[in-house]
């Protein structure tokens, strides 16, 4: 090699030890803050951990079995979930142990598989009702959240039902079969309850969804358990999220009926925080196993991103709503405690990309004994912030250990560089986003800012007037709507009205009937409609009544009609079969295609 090539060579390696050795001591006092930060939290667990074992035996998991069943409401917000919601609503209603609960399903108009999923889930169970958000999605899954809710209310006073309580999920969740039981039970005590959230156990090579494991596993078995005990603000996780009714209509009177903020890409985390400063009491569930030694804890479970880029973009979701958004909505808290916590959800800006420095720095002191040449106050420093990173790993690997096994808990060392990699990667993802959109002055992404959610008696006013429905949906604009009105003759109906005028078309007028009257509209094809099934009913009943029997399925017969069923037609087709009856809509041109085809 040429003189002058191993002289650059040298004069590059100076510059890379001097620039290492400038860093390691700030990165290092820097890493030691942060990890003290953590001991604490450690320290706070095992205090709360002995004080409970020295407590009253816990006897929550026999009183919960005695408590009487509340009724509970479960909202799950959909977009193009059609692939896995008929499985969840199926196993869970099958597997929980709580009769008194009904699922809400909330869709858009243009998502025509999933609402499709949901009606043959709703046909299926009498547990299962849908609800269409009166315009297209996505929006945001708060704004989906809402308008469930909304549906919440119309039900009640359709039924008389009441719902004292309020639970979340998702599409892909596994909801343990009692944990409706501790739900019930906590939301005795307490206005706000989150269990335990964690992934399903996937193969050790499965890196990804492997972080998700061990991070959740520590999260939900410390740092939520901590907060819970020293009263600090819960943040929600989106499932397995309990509230008492009367908390909700609290946080609605205080937010003009906005319960779940549209613009907030984290509104389960802004949920804690917010019931918290309006006096609610919260507690987290610590994770139990209800059956003893060798049985599930009482968690939801579900498959968390298991690629690089879906959890990559979940995550700087996450950072910007609960680092970013929360700091520029709330500051940084009221008391000295708030601000805290708010402190340690939002460090992740700065310690996820830093940590990817400091193991490059490790890997390179490693490789070239720069250690070995560190001042005495750096290389303490250094011993000092390496055993709290040693004993960072063997917190997680306890925790890891406790919820999924020894084995799966010797990954953790491998995982956390990926975990840092990755959250790094987020941090740095979701900054870049926000600021972007703040400089534009342009909405993030995943959302639909300027809702205007209306008080329950407004949207029931909504729900009997079709054309407030049409305009609210965008089907037609308030001028057409107006003009329709007014060349309307009398006997007309106002979708024929503006059918005649060419403002709307039969599928549109059709589907905001369905939103209206809380009916599936369906879309059947001929060929797939047994014969036996069609003719089920006497031709001329079906051709008088215009009904359309195309599929019996767990004792009900579903039939198919353009007209909006009444009570008439429910007791003459009675006369004619003992199946329980299921109203679906069609338009006008499928039924008489249908009809013409089968009857």
């Amino acid at each position: 090699m040429p003189p002058y090539w191993i002289v650059l060579q040298n004069w590059i390696v100076e510059r890379i030890d001097q620039a290492a050795l400038w860093l390691i001591v700030p990165l290092a006092i820097i890493f030691l803050i942060s990890g003290l930060d953590d001991l604490g939290i450690d320290l706070a667990w095992l205090y709360a951990w002995v004080e409970h074992r020295l407590a009253t035996r816990r006897q929550s998991g026999r009183l919960s079995l005695n408590l009487p069943e509340r009724p509970i409401a479960i909202l799950v917000p959909l977009w193009q979930e059609h692939k896995v919601i008929g499985h969840m609503l199926e196993h869970n209603l099958a597997s929980l142990r709580y009769s008194d609960c009904h699922f809400f399903v909330g869709v858009y108009p243009n998502d025509h598989k999933t609402k499709n999923a949901v009606a043959a889930a709703a046909a299926r169970f009498p547990q299962v009702h849908m609800a269409v958000c009166p315009h297209d999605g996505p929006t945001s899954k708060a704004d989906c959240l809402n308008w469930i809710y909304q549906h919440i209310g119309l039900y009640e006073e359709q039924t008389g039902a009441d719902f004292e309580i309020i639970a979340t999920h998702d599409a892909e969740d596994i909801i343990h079969p009692d944990e409706l039981t501790w739900v019930n039970y906590y939301l005795t005590r307490y206005d706000f309850v989150q269990i335990p959230v964690f992934g399903l156990p996937t193969p050790f090579r499965d890196f990804t969804h492997g972080v998700y494991c061990d991070e959740f596993a520590e999260n939900h078995s410390r740092d939520m358990v901590v907060r819970s005990r020293f009263r600090a603000f819960v943040p929600g996780a989106g499932v397995g999220t309990g509230y008492r009714r009367e908390a909700l209509e609290k946080l609605a009177a205080s937010e003009a009926n906005r319960l779940f903020e549209p613009s907030a890409l984290t509104e389960d985390y802004e949920n804690g925080l917010r019931l918290k400063r309006l006096g609610c009491t919260q507690v987290f569930a610590s994770p139990w196993r209800v059956g003893g030694p060798g049985s599930d804890f009482v968690a939801t479970r579900e498959y968390f991103p298991r690629v690089w880029r879906q959890a990559l973009r979940q995550r700087s979701r996450w950072v910007i709503g609960i680092a970013l958004q929360s700091w520029e909505r709330f500051g940084w808290g009221r008391s000295l405690g708030e601000g805290y916590w708010l402190w340690r959800d939002r460090k992740c800006l700065f310690a996820s990309p830093l940590g990817v420095l400091a193991n490059a720095l490790a890997i390179y002191g490693l490789a070239t004994s720069l250690w070995l040449r560190l001042p005495p106050m750096a290389a303490k420093l250094t011993v000092a912030t390496l055993s709290l990173q040693v004993l960072r790993t063997l917190v997680r690997m306890g925790a890891v250990t406790h919820i999924y096994g020894f084995v799966f808990s010797l990954g953790v060392p491998l995982r956390i560089f990926y975990a840092n990699a990755l959250n790094a990667a987020a941090s740095l993802s979701a900054m870049a986003i926000f600021t972007k959109a703040k400089l534009r002055g342009e909405p993030l992404r995943w959302l639909k800012t300027e809702h205007s959610y209306p008080s329950r008696a407004a949207l029931m006013m909504h729900k009997r007037k079709l054309g407030e429905i049409l305009v609210g949906s965008g089907y037609v604009d308030e001028k057409t709507l107006e003009q329709a009105l007014l060349l309307m003759p009398e006997g007309r109906r106002l979708g024929e009205q503006l059918m005649a005028m060419g403002a709307l078309t039969e599928d549109g007028l059709y589907e905001a009937l369905s939103l209206q009257q809380s009916l599936p509209l369906t879309r059947i094809v001929s060929e797939e409609v047994e014969r036996a099934v069609a003719r089920s009913l006497p031709k001329q009943v079906a051709l008088e009544w215009k009904v359309l029997p195309f599929r019996i399925y767990e004792g009900r017969l579903h039939v198919a009609s353009p007209d909006v069923p009444d009570e008439d037609v429910n007791t003459v087709l009675r006369g004619f079969t003992s199946l329980e009856i299921q109203f679906h809509l069609v338009t006008p041109a499928v039924y008489k295609e249908l009809s013409g085809a089968l009857l």
